[in-house]
């Protein structure tokens, strides 16, 4: 199984939607909280090609995008293969 990693800032309801859907699937992933900004912020978008909005979710070198990302790629059948590896 890929790496997962997923930005996320406090009191965000789309970081709280994405991680909920990871972990029914039972997808372990490295969350990285930049609420306070700092150096993890800027590696995030740097990554993430200039998208500053939380989650950014990144699953192995793929960059995935936000929360309605993810529900997408589950409700076209791509994010269980994507997870797979």
């Amino acid at each position: 199984m890929p790496k997962v990693e997923i930005y996320t800032k406090m009191f965000c309801p789309y970081c709280v939607r994405a991680k909920r859907m990871l972990a029914d699937k039972g997808v372990a992933f490295e969350e990285y909280d930049i609420t306070m900004g700092g150096p993890q912020r800027a590696e995030m978008i740097q990554r993430a090609n200039g998208r500053t909005t939380v989650p950014q979710i990144f699953i192995g070198e793929t960059h995935v995008g936000g929360s309605d990302d993810l529900v997408a790629l589950e409700r076209r059948g791509k994010l269980d293969p994507m997870l797979a590896g």
